[in-house]
């Protein structure tokens, strides 16, 4: 007997080396010759399966032009570049891994508190140059016991919260559309405004998705609020934030400083006035690049078998 052909699966983009493997033994992998959707609509007619990581998109118009396609793997956590309505229309179901990147992002958004903090950056670049005595200069600050604001406090949020507060007995304070009563028992946290929590904070950390009622949603009138003596660290999505007013904000004092990992746009343009200011971390989008998490991710290739398969996915999203 013939053996049945594998089902096609397109990849957007590599995976961590183990989940290939995996995905290798149950499907056929076909990568994406480019991540414009022109060229992806050449290449999905027979394609059953598709994982897509932060770029490119999965339009309604790709999804159509893919008949056999039933599934949408998300290697992450977001999924505001898939079209959840096409797929709802069209039957196509969607997974992602919504708890991969909750330990690698956390401890990326604790060490850029630190590096501002302590101006870590700052002193490195200084000492390479040859200038020791910046030691007398670079005057740092404690994070002990200041006070925490988490505007947004899914998984990722309430980790942050749960690192500082264990390891630097900070105090939470958090602003989301959701009340978390638990956390707020185990961590002492305590929902409030963001109005509240942009006055109290001396360190203000964001951590929601990218939605229309997310958008632009730290502006001017947020980073008046903040104190001047504040940090501001974004590790969700960069267009949650005015970055021309976070600009702003860092050239005029308004803030203390800024950790960031993502921006609007991406890649950060070269020049971006982000990247002549002393009082800035930045990291390429790369919180969730950790071994651990891109494997965590890459996972995501169990539940785009089990949908193939006619099993049920772990992480459904639609």
């Amino acid at each position: 007997m013939m053996a049945m052909a594998k089902p096609v699966v397109l990849l957007y983009e590599p995976i961590h080396r183990d989940a290939l493997a995996i995905l290798e033994q149950k499907a056929e992998i076909r990568w994406a010759e480019s991540l414009q959707e022109d060229a992806l609509l050449k290449q999905v007619a027979d394609v059953e399966g598709i994982i897509i990581r932060a770029n490119g998109r999965v339009s309604r118009r790709l999804m159509e032009a893919a008949p056999k396609l039933k599934v949408v793997g998300r290697h992450g956590v977001g999924v505001e570049t898939i079209d959840l309505d096409a797929a709802r229309d069209l039957g196509i179901v969607v997974v992602n891994t919504p708890d991969a990147s909750t330990e690698s992002v956390a401890e990326h958004c604790l060490g850029l508190m630190i590096a501002l903090a302590k101006q870590i950056v700052r002193a490195d670049k200084a000492v390479r140059r040859g200038q020791w005595h910046v030691r007398y200069e670079y005057i740092g600050t404690e994070l002990w016991g200041k006070t925490l604001g988490l505007v947004g406090f899914g998984r990722i949020g309430q980790r942050t919260a749960t690192l500082c507060h264990l390891a630097l007995e900070m105090p939470i304070l958090y602003y989301d559309i959701v009340a978390y009563p638990d956390v707020e028992a185990e961590l002492g946290a305590k929902r409030v405004s963001l109005e509240d929590l942009l006055s109290v904070a001396d360190v203000v950390s964001v951590h929601v998705p990218l939605l229309p009622a997310t958008q632009g949603l730290i502006g001017e009138a947020e980073f008046r609020r903040m104190k001047p003596t504040a940090y501001f660290i974004n590790t969700s999505r960069g267009p949650a934030v005015d970055q021309a007013a976070l600009v702003r904000a860092l050239q005029e004092g308004w803030i203390a400083g800024a950790g960031l990992d993502v921006f609007d746009p991406e890649p950060l343009p070269t020049d971006s006035p982000l990247l002549a200011l002393e009082n800035v971390v930045i990291t390429p989008h790369m919180a969730s690049h950790t071994d651990e998490a891109l494997l965590r991710m890459a996972l995501v290739v169990k539940d785009v078998i089990a949908v193939l398969e006619g099993r049920e996915p772990h992480y459904l999203v639609n």
